[in-house]
Formats: structure tokens, sequence, C-alpha cells
């Protein structure tokens, strides 16, 4: 196996995201929409622009993710202000109850990840992350 930090990243971001749709496959939730549900947690009634940005989605994939999770009842898209141009995005309360169980589902994930691993090494490993974050920004 390739441990290049490029291909572990990319590796783990993909077992990631395996391991959080097997936990929610009882749901109707897809592959892009966790994400969006977490970021509506801190963010309800945020701009779709914001969104895509928040959520580093490609803003014609977020406007599809969107729509299916509208046509699902997870969110409604609004108009603030009377401004027919921009689109604002709310949690409805059957989006609160999946963004709950996406809460869930990513508190045990990193349980389990971190499973072995001291509070010392978990807290050296996130501020070592949270650099490369930044530096990739």
């Amino acid at each position: 196996m390739d441990k290049s930090f490029h291909y572990l990243l990319m590796a783990n971001q993909s077992l990631l995201h395996k391991k959080l749709l097997s936990g929610l496959s009882d749901t109707c939730l897809t592959l892009g929409q966790p994400k969006v549900l977490d970021y509506l947690k801190e963010h309800d009634g945020a701009s779709q622009k914001e969104i895509a940005a928040g959520c580093y989605i490609e803003a014609a994939s977020l406007t599809s993710v969107l729509s299916r999770m509208e046509e699902k009842g997870m969110i409604e898209r609004r108009m603030l202000n009377g401004n027919r141009r921009s689109l604002y995005v709310f949690l409805t309360d059957f989006g609160r109850e999946l963004l709950e169980r996406v809460e869930k589902e990513f508190s045990d994930i990193e349980e389990s990840v971190f499973a072995g691993i001291t509070e010392e090494e978990q807290k050296h490993f996130m501020e070592i992350f949270v650099k490369i974050y930044d530096n990739m920004s």
C-alpha cells in the first residue's frame, strides 16, 4: 500500500464517506447531503454560494444536491427581503432530524478512528492537521 500523504488522505476520505453512508443507509441521504446538513447546523438560512464555499462543492453540483434535498423535504429555499436573485437555504424539521443522525454518525466514526490513540496524540494530530489545512488553503 502506498503510504504517501496524498494517497492516505484520499483513501481516508473515501473510507470516511463509505463508513458514513453505511451508517446512514436506513435514511434517504446520499453522498454530499450529510455535509450540507452539517454546514446548515451552524449556518441555517445561508445562501447557496455560502454553502458551496463552506462545503467545498462546485456551485453546479450543489444545485443538484439541494434540489434532491428539497424534493425529500430536508430543506427549503426561500427569498429574503424580496431579493429574487438569491435563494437562502433553511433546514426543515425533517432536515433537523436527519442532522441529528448525521452528527451521531460523525461522532461514532471519530470515536472509532481515534480508538487506541491518547488524547495528547489526538490533540497533536489535530494541531498538525489544521496547519496542513491552512497551508493548502
